[in-house]
Formats: C-alpha cells, structure tokens, sequence
C-alpha cells in the first residue's frame, strides 16, 4: 500500500459517489475502491439484479417513478450495509429519505464536469432513457438545474473534468484525506 492509500485508510464508511449520468461515477468508482481496498458496487448494476431487468427496460414497462421507488429500496440497502465505494444513480439524490441516509451512513462526494463533457460522453452509447430520442447537452443542462442543488448537499465536491479516470481518483483521494483530517481533528477537539 503506497503512502496516499494508507493515508486514506480511515474511510471505513461507504464512499457515495453522486452526479449527473457521464461523469465516471463507475468507473473512477472502481478505480477508488480498489486504491481504498474496499469493495465497489454500482447502484444501478444492483438494481438491475433486483429487478431482473435494465435500467432502460425497468424505464420503458414500468415507468420512471417504479424505478425511482426501487432504486430507493435498493440505495437504503447499501447505504446500511458495510461500508463500500458506492456508484450513485444520477437520480438517487432526488429522494429525500436516500439523502438522509447517505448524510448519516456515507462521505458523499459530487463529482461536477463540463455539460459539454458529460454530453460528450454519453453520446457515445444508447443505454440512457433519459436521454432516449433527445439533445444530450439540452437534456442534461436541464437535469443538471434540477440537481446540482441536491448533489451540493454532498460532503465534498471534486472538479473531474475531462482529463483521465486516474486524476480523478486522484482528486477524489485528495480531498477524502482533507475531510478525514478534519473530521479527526473535529473529533478530537
């Protein structure tokens, strides 16, 4: 273990990774828990296995609010487990209870980029039915009204940008260890 992971060592609550769809949420997510040595889950990966179909299909049959009511469900599910490296839905923020929970369980951090980023990405596969059939930068411009003001109630907020997954996870860390020290210094005091 390099001294910036031992020095990260202390997160023995869930890590909650929260933002708009495309921001690398799973991805750095990975990344993250395998620098912490905790386990990774991916929150829409599970609800999918809860449900017993994708995301896109659980959009498309049962509608949006079914989705949201699991996904809830599911979030409470791990949000009370052992604590793990935690890859939101972009959505989960929106339920008040699934906030809560994260305030009290987890260290939430918002992982912010560019719109045009995040546009950028998204584009390059079919499989979000939020975007299905719209413009990705009008579409997550307007989430992005709705939602940045529930992800600023995040413990921390990490500038992700476009650069590689890996300065992300370095960023993530970066500003782990500062909230870590704080919090034991808080503690101490």
């Amino acid at each position: 273990m390099s001294a910036v992971d031992s020095a990260a060592a202390p997160a023995r609550r869930t890590i909650a990774l929260v933002g708009l769809m495309g921001v690398g949420k799973s991805t750095v997510g990975r990344r993250l828990a395998q620098r912490l040595t905790m386990p990774f889950v991916d929150a829409d990966h599970e609800i999918e296995e809860a449900a017993g179909m994708t995301v896109a299909d659980i959009f498309s049959s049962l509608g949006e609010a079914e989705f949201r009511a699991g996904e809830a469900r599911v979030m409470r599910r791990l949000l009370e487990g052992p604590p793990i490296v935690l890859a939101t839905g972009g959505g989960a923020m929106l339920n008040p209870d699934t906030r809560a929970l994260m305030k009290q369980a987890a260290t939430s951090v918002w992982m912010r980029a560019d719109l045009a980023v995040v546009a950028e990405r998204v584009q390059r596969r079919d499989t979000r039915p939020l975007l299905r059939g719209r413009d990705p930068l009008q579409t997550l411009t307007t989430l992005a009204e709705a939602r940045y003001p529930l992800y600023a109630e995040a413990d921390l907020t990490v500038d992700v940008g476009a650069g590689a997954h890996a300065q992300a996870v370095e960023a993530i860390l970066r500003q782990l260890r500062r909230h870590w020290r704080q919090t034991e210094r808080q503690a101490a005091s």
